[in-house]
Parts: C-alpha cells; sequence; structure tokens
C-alpha cells in the first residue's frame, strides 16, 4: 500500500472522524490526496458521512490496528505465525505410532514432522485443529490441548527466518480411511524409533512427542538454528 494511504490510516487511526482539510496536513496537492482517499474507499478503509468527515470502516479498523506507528515511514508489523499442531497417537497391538508428515513444499521442503496448519480467521483453537488435521490426512480423532510452543527459527549466519506459536493437540482414536499423500505431503505411521532415524527432522519434534504425555498444559519456548530452510 501506498505510504499516502498508510499515513492516512494512521491518522485516523487516533481520532474518530476528521474533515478533509484536517487529514491533508502534509502538503500534499489536494488532487493527489483525493486519489489516494477515493483508493482507501474503494477498498473499504474508509468512509465519509453525510457531513462529509472521514472514518474508518470496521475493515479499515482492523487493519489500520496492524500498523506499526512507532516509525515515520508507517508499514504493516510483522508478526507471529499462529498454527495448530497436532500429534495423532495410535496403539497398533502394543506398539505405539504417530502420525508422521513428510512436507512437500517450501519451506522446509522434505522435511519430517507432525500436522500443521494456520488458524484461520474468525476459527477456534479446536476448529482450526479439526479441519486441518481432516484436510491433511482424511481422519477425525479426539482432540486435547496439550501445550503451547513459541518456535523461532534462524540461519547459521544469525538471520531471523521464522516466528511460530503453535497450539499443540494430542489427537487420539483416529476413524476414517488415511490420506497417504496430498498436495504438499505425505503421511505415514511410525514408530519413535523409527521417527529418530529420520533424516531432516524437524528440531523440535522429539520435545512435543514428551508435550503431549504430560497431566498439565505446557508451554515450550526456544530459539532453533536450522542447517536448511
Amino acid at each position: 500500500m501506498h505510504k499516502i494511504q498508510n499515513n492516512i490510516l494512521r491518522t485516523l487511526l487516533f481520532k474518530k472522524e476528521l474533515r478533509f482539510s484536517e487529514l491533508n496536513t502534509g502538503n500534499i496537492p489536494n488532487d493527489h490526496f483525493t486519489f489516494h482517499l477515493k483508493r482507501l474507499i474503494e477498498q473499504d478503509l474508509i468512509e465519509k458521512n453525510k457531513e462529509g468527515l472521514y472514518r474508518l470502516t470496521i475493515a479499515g479498523k482492523e487493519y489500520a490496528n496492524r500498523l506499526n506507528t512507532d516509525i515515520e515511514e508507517v508499514e504493516i508489523e510483522r508478526q507471529a505465525k499462529i498454527g495448530a499442531l497436532i500429534v495423532c497417537v495410535d496403539d497398533f497391538g502394543k506398539k505405539r505410532k504417530y502420525l508422521v508428515q513428510q512436507r512437500l513444499k517450501q519451506p522446509y521442503y522434505g522435511f519430517y514432522g507432525f500436522i500443521t496448519g494456520k488458524i484461520k480467521w474468525g476459527e477456534t483453537i479446536y476448529e482450526a485443529a479439526s479441519r486441518e488435521f481432516k484436510e491433511e490426512t482424511g481422519l477425525s480423532a479426539e482432540l486435547y490441548l496439550a501445550g503451547i510452543e513459541h518456535k523461532m527459527d534462524y540461519s547459521k549466519n544469525g538471520e531471523f527466518l521464522e516466528d511460530k506459536y503453535f497450539y499443540i493437540f494430542k489427537a487420539t482414536n483416529p476413524s476414517g480411511e488415511l490420506l497417504e499423500s496430498f498436495e504438499g505431503g505425505k503421511n505415514t505411521w511410525l514408530s519413535k524409533e523409527e521417527i529418530q532415524k529420520l533424516p531432516d527432522l524437524f528440531d523440535d519434534i522429539l520435545k512435543i512427542m514428551d508435550i503431549i504425555e504430560k497431566e498439565k498444559l505446557i508451554f515450550s519456548e526456544e530459539k532453533y538454528n536450522v542447517d536448511r530452510y
């Protein structure tokens, strides 16, 4: 978004409503400023009422509230990703196995881990976990919130790559027909010993396996240096 539009949104973020003259205080030619106002109205981020006052719409309030207003060049502030991570376990006879997914999309192409997915706008964490689990495995299961993980990934030279929060769910009593492959990954049942021998294993997978066995909600926060992204 153009910096003039971001600045308009920033100004309205701290006001209930303003007139045109109160908005355009940066010596910008009126026709130029009007162009950017119209663009924001077309995007349903601001509206003009009958009295000629401009204010943020509901969508505009949500967007403007994500702006980093502490810097001169106002821009959307990057924030951590929030998702659900599902560890499905099943006791095949007396041998416990875990549903492991090989990731076949970027980043971390080829890595092995558990089922993950974004929490969509308006979803509860349980709704997101249930939906992602069904979409990526074809299965349904009983879900229990076991922990919360804050995972920060860095390259070997210190570049910050990813900042993620996961709600960790333990899934039991799976039912349905397993979707062995889909666009973006492959699923397979493996024992803990088999998982430990996998190449390109996500750094936190063994810690997560421990978290789901605890009797209380666990919070984990850690920084990882990754070889490949």
